[in-house]
């Protein structure tokens, strides 16, 4: 994220803002996934392992927060290398991703048709295997049913993504805080741990995998962990730490409160294992 979301950003939207935010928003936003790291600290809470629970929550966030400043580091030291080469280059290299820049009504329609009929063909294998695996009760259908719901997921984050700098309520209030990644991320959290509750409560081999592969794909894509510390990393760039530290307590604390409770409390309620 550090390279194609922050420093290599205009560049890429240099050649087209729909490869920026595929990049950027759609892979690597997907390759991340929010709701299955709270609830690997849920599972840890529910055991008893609450020391574990919370340092997994303080040492990942560390971790992340570190990764996209490496990233954008080696980004921008890459690029410094490489300027005094790029400037004496910088009108060939203009006019190259010119011609690579999707800029007309023709050209769009040329690659939406390409990649729609490539994800229909994909998205209808996945079915298909799914289906089949599904049937022999295997666990590879897991990754073809996620395969499958995982569109679908991104799709809805990339929607809610426009909530995002619009505030809450007709004043706008808090248009610094992220509502839509935060909104993505809380309530894929939510529903992540109200399928492992019914996963729990039903306890056979056909829920198990319809549940993991629902988690797995959907709620994957819905949330992530990618773009949210991008929006920690690029608030605190700005000197507001204060705003980034609010945010990172309003996305954990609600999403492990509310996980408790609609999967811990059941746990430790109905003796689930």
């Amino acid at each position: 994220m550090g390279w194609f979301g922050v420093v290599f950003k205009a560049d890429i939207r240099h050649v087209s803002d729909h490869l920026q935010v595929g990049l950027s928003t759609g892979y690597l936003g997907s390759l991340t996934t929010f709701s299955g790291w709270n609830q690997k600290m849920l599972n840890l809470a529910s055991k008893g392992h609450w020391v574990f629970s919370i340092s997994g929550v303080v040492l990942g966030m560390f971790i992340v927060n570190e990764s996209i400043k490496v990233g954008v580091e080696s980004a921008e030291g890459l690029r410094k290398s490489l300027s005094h080469k790029l400037n004496q280059n910088m009108a060939r290299i203009g006019s190259y991703l010119d011609s690579w820049r999707v800029n007309s009504f023709k050209s769009h329609m040329v690659v939406m048709t390409t990649l729609l009929l490539l994800w229909s063909f994909l998205w209808g294998l996945s079915a298909a295997l799914a289906g089949k695996k599904l049937d022999d009760s295997t666990n590879g259908a897991v990754l073809w049913l996620a395969c499958l719901v995982g569109p679908p997921g991104v799709w809805t984050r990339w929607y809610l993504a426009r909530l995002n700098g619009q505030g809450l309520g007709r004043k706008g209030f808090l248009k610094w805080l992220p509502i839509g990644t935060l909104s993505a991320n809380l309530s894929a959290a939510c529903i992540y741990a109200a399928l492992a509750t019914i996963s729990n409560a039903v306890d056979t081999k056909r829920c198990t995998i319809l549940v993991s592969g629902v988690q797995f794909g959907f709620l994957g894509c819905l949330s992530t962990v990618s773009t949210f510390v991008a929006e920690v990393y690029a608030m605190r760039e700005s000197g507001h730490s204060g705003r980034a530290l609010a945010y990172i307590l309003a996305t954990f604390i609600p999403s492990f409160a509310m996980g408790t409770l609609i999967y811990s409390v059941p746990v430790w309620t109905k003796n689930y294992k």
